[in-house]
């Protein structure tokens, strides 16, 4: 199957760590973009992972809306959007961050909507936190739960 991976960049190393494992499975697989090239202004020929980049440099307020990263930005939401396309099914991995078990932020819960719309099978690695206030969107998408072991992809 073919199979794109959902998440926060805060999780790459372990989409590193699903993507070999569903390799060994037989699985063809996508993952996010860690960066992309970024012009001189942004450090030039350096990658870059936005949100580190953004509050490290003031926040988002210090980029209004029509700045040249929302451009690199919508960039790489389409690229990861293709690769949704592309994917019979996407894989939504979600460790703890901030402090919330499950966490999915917002760009996945995008990604879960394309793929919803697209009527493609959307798994989840962890159990969705209930401190998340849009949890009951993500059920209603009805994703299948994985609850940690990847073997159940069919």
């Amino acid at each position: 199957m073919k199979i794109t991976l959902c998440g926060s960049i805060a999780f790459y190393k372990e989409m590193e760590s699903v993507r070999d494992q569903l390799l060994k499975l037989g699985h063809v697989v996508k993952i996010p973009e860690l960066a992309l090239e970024v012009p001189q202004e942004f450090g030039s020929g350096k990658k870059v992972y936005f949100g580190k980049y953004i509050e490290e440099k003031g926040g988002m307020d210090a980029f209004p809306v029509g700045h040249k990263i929302w451009n690199l930005k919508e960039g790489a939401i389409r690229d990861h959007y293709e690769k949704i396309d592309w994917a019979d099914a996407i894989l939504v991995v979600n460790h703890e961050k901030r402090g919330i078990e499950g966490y999915i932020g917002g760009n996945t819960l995008i990604e879960i909507g394309v793929s919803f719309y697209l009527k493609k099978p959307i798994y989840i690695l962890h159990p969705v936190s209930s401190e998340l206030s849009y949890k009951q969107e993500i059920l209603g998408m009805k994703p299948i739960m994985l609850d940690g072991d990847i073997s159940k992809i069919s």
